[in-house]
């Protein structure tokens, strides 16, 4: 398995809208075991997204996906910078 952990930082006032349009383009990614989008509650403006996928290919695969790419280019205005990235190994849990 193969995850991601990461943070990003919406523009000023945006982070509802932003959760609105990652939300809306999680579907139907092939080898997408979980995608989790979460408000950080120490910053109003910063959103954590952790992903599990059954292989690091199957990610690399769904950045391709019309959905995902739409996403993206609908998300990127409104998204202010990134900050930590981690990418990690899971080995099981519940959900997945």
């Amino acid at each position: 398995m193969y995850g991601l952990i990461g943070k990003i930082k919406a523009t000023t006032g945006q982070r509802d809208t932003l959760i609105a349009i990652l939300l809306s383009g999680v579907t139907d990614m092939p080898g997408c075991l979980s995608y989790v989008v979460a408000q950080d509650p120490t910053d109003e403006d910063s959103i954590w997204i952790t992903e599990v996928w059954d292989s690091q290919e199957s990610h690399r695969a769904s950045l391709t996906l019309p959905s995902v790419q739409q996403t993206i280019a609908r998300g990127k205005p409104l998204i202010a910078g990134f900050g930590e990235r981690y990418e990690t190994q899971p080995v099981g849990g519940h959900g997945i």
